[in-house]
């Protein structure tokens, strides 16, 4: 479960960079972006080590290089590879999430079921690169606020298109994981199930899904007026219900083998 968390988020947070104008966003958040996908692919090795193949250790070597050139493109100014380095970063820490997934979902001993990313891969992948769009852009977009207080006449362009990727990544989530509760209650009888899953589900759509669409509307609200502390506040919050939210997804994916 954790290891698929860090490299859902490392690769979120790099994935939402072409979004933005570039010269409107202070190089500082570029450095921290790359710095802590690092980081968190480094965290993610520790525990996949003994379950990944060939391709991932060459895609994941590959993606450490890149995002260590992309940390130092961003400390000289007018660096003329940084976009380069950029797309070579995105591709790299795809195939390492995709891969890194697969061999998760491969060591799982719970039988496949029709809707499980074990016997479909595509909603695997569905299940990875949603998870990741929505955990990077939440972390993007907070961070991003933060970049205010040290530039406080920068566009706010870069904000209202991370806020956009948000709630469009919070709704593909919510449209992934309603096909499959749609599935699971017609094939499971739910006056059977545990309370503990009746809270996880709670969790999971409450605090994970509907909450956060509230807050990215709030923030959104708010930025429109140029209170960009009032909307990192804010932003903090769905960073944290998001991140609950998807570990409590995992949690019930074990536990159920569907998408919820």
């Amino acid at each position: 479960m954790l290891p698929v968390f860090c490299l859902r988020l490392a690769c979120g947070l790099i994935a939402v960079l072409p979004v933005l104008p570039l010269a409107q966003v202070h190089p500082r958040f570029f450095r921290v972006q790359y710095l802590t996908a690092l980081g968190l692919l480094a965290a993610a090795v520790f525990f996949l080590h003994d379950l990944v193949g060939v391709y991932f250790w060459a895609a994941w070597a590959f993606g450490v290089l890149a995002c260590f050139a992309g940390s130092i493109s961003w400390h000289v100014e007018g660096h003329p590879l940084r976009h380069l380095i950029l797309a070579l970063a995105v591709c790299a820490l795809t195939a390492i999430l995709l891969l890194g997934g697969l061999a998760v979902r491969a060591d799982t001993e719970r039988p496949a079921r029709p809707f499980d990313p074990r016997s479909h891969w595509g909603v695997g992948f569905a299940d990875d690169l949603t998870s990741a769009a929505l955990l990077g852009s939440a972390t993007a977009a907070m961070l991003m606020g933060h970049s205010y207080l040290i530039a406080p006449a920068m566009s706010l362009t870069p904000l209202f298109r991370l806020l956009l990727l948000l709630g469009a990544a919070l709704f593909l989530r919510l449209a992934l994981a309603g096909m499959a509760f749609f599935w699971w209650t017609e094939t499971t009888y739910t006056g059977s199930l545990e309370t503990e899953t009746m809270l996880w589900l709670g969790v999971r759509w409450i605090i994970g899904l509907v909450l956060p669409i509230v807050l990215c509307w709030m923030a959104w609200e708010t930025a429109r007026i140029r209170s960009t502390q009032s909307a990192t506040g804010i932003l903090y919050v769905v960073v944290i219900l998001g991140f609950l939210g998807e570990l409590t997804s995992q949690l019930l994916l074990a536990k159920t083998g569907a998408l919820l």
